[in-house]
């Protein structure tokens, strides 16, 4: 065999593995990269690696320093399925962060500076199956909805945070749920924390390390567990009244006896003023009609009585009528017709008259 020919197959094989090391050209400064993953845990990184392979289906950045998570450098990883962010500094900043990893399943959020979680923050994590926000002690409040879209989920951890309260529709929205890490938070057990606890009792879901979900307030529950703490907030909840309760109701029946007794008094005085005026206008129409009674009886009166007066004018004694005419016209009459009696059987009326 020739030289040459003993050499071509080592070419080959330096041919190869420089089309590997050209391969992993891609992965990020400081960073190990294998098949479909970049690993840069530990590097003390201040900002998101460049340069990360398209292709990325897991990606791991924990215990590094970051402040934020970009969206944009994070919607290029369309099939990025895990993300571990571990052990960061990453705050309250997070909504729509995910926005472009719609395929994440896993995401590891534990150990940072997180305060609250929105329903802005997962909601378009659509097939997330494992959530870990624990150990970030700012972290007080989770809005009631921040899981509603997220019903794949089946693990959920939120232990050692800063949480005092989680409603109870927070988590009933998740069918799929299977294990939720509560220990080591400094819950407060009152009467609105009842559906919870009462729904802890009676799901079938797995709590991890359950001796350390206990109350924390107020003092008569504290180190109490959660099942024993259902039956004395259900007992007091429901049944027990304060001191102030019962001054409450005080004020508020003698407030609406007080207020039914000014409204009955004030009904009676209007219902006495209406009486009155409607009791003078009955009295006033009823003078009204013995007044035009009374005129109407004088007038026929009068009536009765001018006609008795004309026929005495017209009746004479016998059949005799005297007339008495002047030349002068007209005439007006100025006292009534005085009878006087001439030879006895024959009567005339003397009438004075004058000139109009």
């Amino acid at each position: 065999m020739s030289p040459a020919g003993r050499w071509q197959p080592l070419s080959l094989v330096f041919l190869l593995g420089m089309g590997m090391a050209s391969g992993n050209s891609s992965c990020p400064s400081g960073c190990s990269c294998r098949y479909l993953e970049v690993n840069c845990t530990g590097r003390q990184l201040q900002e998101f690696p460049a340069a990360i392979p398209l292709d990325t289906r897991q990606l791991i950045l924990a215990v590094n320093n970051f402040s934020y998570l970009p969206a944009v450098e994070l919607s290029f990883l369309v099939d990025l399925v895990y993300l571990d962010c571990r052990q960061n500094l990453l705050g309250d900043d997070l909504d729509f962060t995910f926005i472009g990893v719609v395929k994440l399943v896993y995401l590891d959020l534990s150990f940072n500076n997180l305060t609250q979680v929105t329903f802005s923050t997962f909601s378009q994590l659509l097939s997330l199956v494992v959530l870990k926000i624990s150990d970030n002690p700012n972290l007080v409040a989770i809005e009631k909805d921040a899981f509603a879209n997220n019903t794949w989920l089946r693990h959920l951890d939120v232990s050692r945070t800063g949480l005092t309260f989680l409603d109870a529709s927070t988590v009933q929205v998740l069918p799929n749920l299977r294990i939720l890490g509560l220990s080591d938070n400094l819950w407060h057990c009152n009467c609105s924390f009842l559906d919870f606890i009462t729904w802890m009792t009676e799901s079938s879901v797995h709590f991890p390390d359950a001796d350390n979900i206990t109350c924390y307030t107020p003092e008569a529950l504290r180190a109490l567990k959660m099942p024993a703490a259902e039956v004395q907030l259900y007992s007091s909840c429901q049944t027990h009244l304060h001191k102030h309760d019962y001054i409450f109701l005080c004020f508020i029946g003698f407030c609406i006896f007080f207020a039914g007794t000014v409204v009955a008094w004030l009904a009676g005085i209007c219902a006495v003023i209406y009486q009155i005026h409607s009791t003078k206008e009955e009295e006033e129409e009823e003078e009204k009609d013995l007044t035009s009674a009374a005129g109407n009886l004088r007038a026929s009166a009068v009536k009765r009585q001018n006609r008795e007066v004309q026929s005495r004018s017209s009746v004479g004694l016998g059949s005799h009528w005297v007339f008495l005419a002047s030349p002068f016209y007209p005439l007006q009459q100025k006292t009534p017709p005085v009878p006087v009696y001439l030879h006895g059987s024959m009567s005339i009326y003397r009438t004075k008259f004058c000139v109009a």
